[in-house]
């Protein structure tokens, strides 16, 4: 059999590759507490009652294009939940929350995808940081 010559071409312009944390991983580190999960089930469940007519109060769905600050975005979520308390008879409020950019082909892309801002794209520490604040 004829030698065969192998050129590099695989990763040729790749400068380094960083693991991605498994999902799992993640969640055992930053496991959701009762009160969390408890929310989350009952505003799952009040929302099905509205979308299926049981409830004739509105959905408002407010937040921002995209989470950028994960304190300012505590402080938005302690605003709504005043005024959800203030308009629960008829309204049920949802902040939105976003952690891309998703129509930016330009810049920065978001909290998951470059947490710190300045381009090192550590995504391990944008998905902690979102989950975190998620869990808040």
């Amino acid at each position: 059999m004829k030698n065969i010559m192998r050129y590099q071409i695989d990763n040729t312009r790749i400068s380094g590759m960083q693991e991605l944390l498994a999902p799992n991983v993640l969640i055992e580190k930053q496991p959701i507490s009762e009160h969390s999960s408890k929310l989350v089930f009952e505003s799952r469940s009040k929302i099905a009652d509205i979308i299926s007519k049981k409830d004739d109060r509105l959905i408002v769905v407010v937040g921002p294009c995209s989470i950028h600050d994960p304190t300012a975005a505590l402080d938005y979520a302690n605003l709504l939940l005043e005024s959800s308390k203030e308009y629960k008879e008829t309204l049920q409020i949802v902040m939105r929350v976003y952690f891309e950019k998703p129509r930016t082909t330009v810049g920065w892309k978001g909290l998951i995808n470059d947490p710190d801002l300045d381009n090192s794209f550590n995504i391990n520490k944008g998905v902690s940081i979102a989950r975190q604040l998620l869990r808040d």
